[in-house]
């Protein structure tokens, strides 16, 4: 039996983006058709689509509407598009709890990233995904506020990790310093919209693609990494 081989995948995503939910769950269905051939290490790198969001958030509709003039026919027609490639993918960005829903809004998500960026440090890599699928559905579908603190703290605690590590993580000014260090690096590699999947440190697959996509590129990274390995043994 062969063994599978490794490949790295850092995602750069911001909590508030459905491309990046969507993103994942299209990377995902491609990593079960290339199960036992390929295994990878997935990292969430941090992108603010809105860094100036103020505290009390913003109306969805009206940010987008604010943000990319688009009127209300076009803002539905493009979250009709959204919501089936979100259920081919597997994912659901729809409200699921109870009663009626809250009014779906935008977040600052700084405190979210910091979060983040803690629990890859001192948690490794899977307990960050279980907590950035947790911020997912949080924030689409039980609509919590997640530009607060508290409610961060308790999604961590859900999801296993010490609450008042978490606290004292939110409050240290270093760990800003690197999530804005690390979003300053997207920049960098002239990502400027997420999803945007970096591959073994080098290779980048912008957007949310079809699992045959991701399955296509990823079998092309690891075959230029074989041949490379080759090359310079030889």
């Amino acid at each position: 039996m062969t063994t599978p081989e490794n490949v790295t995948i850092d995602i750069y995503s911001d909590v508030m983006c459905p491309w990046c939910a969507i993103g994942y769950g299209q990377l995902t269905k491609a990593l079960g058709a290339l199960e036992g051939e390929i295994e990878a290490e997935v990292r969430w790198r941090p992108f603010e689509l809105n860094p100036d969001m103020p505290a009390e958030g913003e109306e969805q509709e009206a940010h987008l509407r604010r943000k990319y003039g688009r009127s209300a026919e076009e803002g539905a027609a493009v979250r009709g598009q959204m919501k089936a490639i979100a259920e081919s993918a597997g994912v659901s960005l729809a409200y699921e709890g109870d009663g009626e829903a809250p009014a779906a809004m935008m977040w600052n998500t700084r405190d979210a990233h910091k979060l983040l960026g803690w629990a890859l440090e001192q948690a490794g890599p899977q307990v960050q995904t279980r907590l950035k699928l947790a911020l997912f559905e949080s924030h689409f579908n039980h609509r919590k506020r997640i530009g607060e603190r508290e409610v961060l703290l308790d999604i961590a605690a859900e999801v296993g990790l010490h609450r008042e590590a978490a606290k004292a993580a939110l409050e240290d000014a270093d760990l800003e310093a690197r999530v804005v260090a690390e979003e300053r690096q997207a920049w960098d590699l002239n990502i400027s919209g997420v999803p945007a999947m970096i591959i073994n440190g080098k290779f980048m697959v912008p957007g949310a693609q079809p699992p045959e996509t991701y399955v296509n590129v990823l079998r092309r990274v690891v075959e230029k990494s074989r041949t490379a390995a080759e090359h310079s043994a030889g």
